[in-house]
């Protein structure tokens, strides 16, 4: 109780709030502070109070082998992570909670850390957390109370910077692409101000909008968006705005979209040696059902290219459903990996992080070079999917030219 007092003096709250659920980041190991920290709490008997599920881990329970790592430090990691499941959190090991059977309402106040988890519960299912962090996020799980300040309060929850997309082609508005550059690109524009995306032909769905959130979180401190017509406290632009002008308009250019994406690609394609490819990774955040049948289609029945290793990371419960409808033993018949409990860029999993790796997700391409020192390509689904079979970088170009639609 004392760390969620002093937070919220911190951040000028003049009360603290009710929660009625949590979700816990300080389960991944990131040395020895989070786990004396956790191993005090256990050792002095505290338990959550209201609903709590845990992150994405250091390690693969269901898949052990797949560590290549440290085994002291995955020995350190296990210990971590029981001591979180004994102060009575769900082991659900996954950084997309909102997949789970059971997620917050429209409104309900809840205290949630993982940066892509907290915009989308803000921004998808319109429930109230602020960006919350490491040892915060169980000290709110224990007390059941969380400081009433930032994104908790209707005050800060309007948008302010205005994102009208224009001239895009038709192809980049379907491609699943999108929403990872242009969430990129919001992010490192708005810091942690809140934004609203108008001038989408279609509302899109929940992958869309969790990729979105993703990348504005990685590149930026977004907490919460807004898309018209597509977001609960979103039915109409000056609804986003709660009534106020904003204070920036940034309009979206396809040249504007290809310098982002061209920003997160590290690695060098000039063709000259054919582009191989040594890894493909997708999932981050955790693959949905829906994603990975988009993937299943994209592939075809295909093999992956022998020399290519293509890793899918995923939680849990997706896993089951993708399991029952027989998915999951068409893409391992393949060659095709699939993680849970965890996250390739964060864990040594990657066989090779000496050649290029492609993945789908702004995210794990922001974060993969600087954590696992790869060369990164990013990618839609549909191009991962080719450049797995082909065993080389393939990019479709063609949607980054300017169409006709007006936003």
């Amino acid at each position: 109780m004392r760390v969620v007092v002093r937070l919220a003096e911190a951040l000028g709250a003049e009360e603290l709030l009710d929660i009625s659920a949590a979700h816990v980041d300080s389960c991944l190991y990131h040395g020895r502070a989070p786990l004396d920290f956790a191993e005090r709490l256990a050792a002095d008997g505290a338990t959550v109070v209201v609903p709590t599920t845990l992150n994405v881990s250091s390690l693969d329970l269901l898949h052990p082998d797949l560590y290549r790592g440290d085994p002291e430090e995955g020995l350190l990691a296990r210990r971590l992570m029981d001591a979180y499941v004994g102060m009575g959190c769900r082991p659900t090991w996954t950084c997309a909670p909102y997949q789970l059977e059971e997620r917050p309402a429209f409104g309900e106040q809840i205290a949630w850390a993982e940066s892509n988890a907290v915009a989308f519960a803000n921004s998808v299912l319109g429930a109230r957390t602020d960006r919350y962090g490491d040892f915060v996020d169980i000290c709110a799980a224990v007390t059941g109370r969380a400081p009433a300040a930032g994104l908790h309060l209707d005050r800060n929850r309007r948008a302010t910077v205005v994102f009208r997309l224009g001239g895009l082609a038709p192809e980049l508005y379907t491609s699943s692409l999108l929403p990872h550059v242009l969430g990129t690109l919001i992010g490192a524009v708005v810091g942690n101000r809140v934004p609203v995306i108008d001038g989408l032909p279609d509302p899109p769905g929940e992958d869309w909008l969790k990729a979105l959130g993703a990348a504005a979180a990685s590149a930026g401190s977004v907490g919460m968006f807004h898309v018209v017509g597509a977001t609960p406290e979103a039915p109409t632009l000056d609804a986003a705005l709660g009534g106020h002008q904003p204070a920036e308009v940034v309009v979206v250019a396809p040249d504007d979209l290809r310098r982002t994406r061209d920003r997160l690609n590290t690695a060098r394609l000039d063709g000259a040696t054919g582009d191989a490819l040594a890894t493909v990774s997708l999932g981050t955040p955790h693959y949905s059902v829906a994603e990975f049948g988009r993937f299943v289609e994209a592939l075809g029945g295909r093999r992956v290219h022998p020399e290519v290793d293509v890793y899918i990371s995923t939680g849990r419960g997706v896993l089951s459903e993708v399991e029952e409808r027989g998915w999951a033993e068409i893409l391992r018949s393949v060659g095709v990996t699939i993680v849970t409990d965890t996250c390739t860029y964060v864990t040594p999993i990657l066989a090779d992080t000496t050649g290029p790796a492609m993945t789908d997700s702004a995210k794990w391409a922001y974060y993969a070079p600087g954590n696992l020192g790869v060369e990164v390509v990013l990618g839609s689904t549909s191009e991962c999917a080719e450049s797995a079979v082909a065993g080389r970088v393939v990019l479709d170009e063609a949607i980054w030219a300017t169409g006709s639609h007006d936003g």
